[in-house]
């Protein structure tokens, strides 16, 4: 089954500039094997050492956060979308 990953433009570097990529996956973990396999580094970015999702990291199938769902066990359908969201942080001066 096809996913779309939108790729923050602060990772971009690792897609050659690509704001969205087309992968295959049943669950988020299986999308980001394969978007690791197909552009290495992501996992590294995304990912504590314990496997799990780092903490300024949000991802989202359709309009869920995968946190408030299964984690990276979360479904994907065929053409649901995948979003990278990293935190963003700060105040006023």
């Amino acid at each position: 089954m096809s996913v779309t990953v939108r790729v923050p433009t602060t990772l971009r570097t690792l897609t050659a500039g690509a704001s969205e990529v087309e992968l295959a996956g049943a669950t988020v973990g299986d999308v980001l094997d394969q978007l690791e396999s197909a552009h290495p580094g992501f996992k590294d970015r995304l990912l504590d050492d314990e496997g799990g999702l780092r903490r300024f990291v949000n991802l989202y199938v359709a309009d869920d956060d995968v946190r408030f769902r299964d984690g990276l066990a979360t479904p994907v359908a065929d053409g649901d979308t995948v979003s990278i969201i990293p935190a963003v942080a700060g105040g006023a001066a």
